[in-house]
């Protein structure tokens, strides 16, 4: 390792240590380094369909099985991957710091299965279901579903619970998840481009509040002139050495 990088890597190792209040925003890139696929770079039967005609209110109302289709072939990739060493050191983290909030952008719960408790989960849960009869939310993870598309106890068809184009991000996770930027000592970013609105703000958010803003990626990206220490890496790789404890 670079003596310089040696040397941001203890000054995150001490702002970590130091802070009251921790925030972590994750994006694509964590959940990569496990082998899960963006749905964007999809191949075999998915290559034909844009993102756009599967995920989306439109294309549930008018082709429900297909949605579900798609979605049970994502979850079985999912279901087929483990949480990486990044994943393991946010959870240890968790439970040495005060105050951690996890934020992902990611709905793929790999952060759930290594040990994370404290989640606000911005685009929801692929392995939460949403009932559009009764509205019921609950857990499902079977793979493959035996029915698709899938039924509530009620009768009423079954959605996946993830925030789809065209829809907002749900209210109550988006304030706190903009409250927990604005309180944090440090805010992490990690795995993002930080481009997607309104995600994109909190590392900002947290910044104008005097947070120590770290960035982790693989290269640059719009937010590294704005933070105070920027690692480019894995996050596999760069979190178990910052989190050590």
């Amino acid at each position: 390792m670079h003596i310089d990088d040696e040397a941001r890597v203890h000054s995150v190792r001490r702002a970590l240590r130091e802070a009251g209040r921790i925030a972590v925003l994750t994006g694509a890139g964590i959940s990569a380094e496990s082998g899960i696929p963006t749905f964007r770079g999809t191949n075999g039967l998915w290559r034909k369909y844009r993102p756009e005609e599967l995920a989306s209110p439109s294309a549930f109302r008018r082709d429900p099985g297909l949605v579900w289709e798609w979605y049970d072939w994502r979850r079985g990739l999912v279901a087929d991957t483990e949480p990486n060493p990044g994943h393991f050191a946010l959870a240890r983290l968790e439970r040495s710091a005060a105050d951690f909030t996890l934020i992902t952008q990611n709905v793929d719960g790999l952060h759930d299965r290594a040990g994370s408790q404290n989640i606000l989960k911005l685009h929801g849960d692929i392995w939460q279901v949403l009932c559009t009869g009764c509205g019921r939310r609950s857990r499902n993870t079977r793979v493959p579903l035996p029915e698709l598309p899938p039924h509530c106890s009620c009768g009423g068809l079954l959605r996946p619970d993830i925030v789809w184009f065209g829809e907002s991000l749900p209210q109550d996770v988006l304030q706190a998840a903009w409250s927990t930027s604005e309180a944090a000592d440090v805010f992490m970013v990690i795995g993002t481009s930080a481009l997607v609105q309104p995600a994109a703000s909190l590392p900002l958010v947290a910044k104008e509040s005097n947070a120590c803003l770290i960035e982790i990626n693989m290269e640059e990206t719009a937010l590294s002139p704005h933070a105070d220490i920027s690692l480019h890496g894995a996050a596999g790789e760069l979190l178990p050495l910052l989190i050590p404890f």
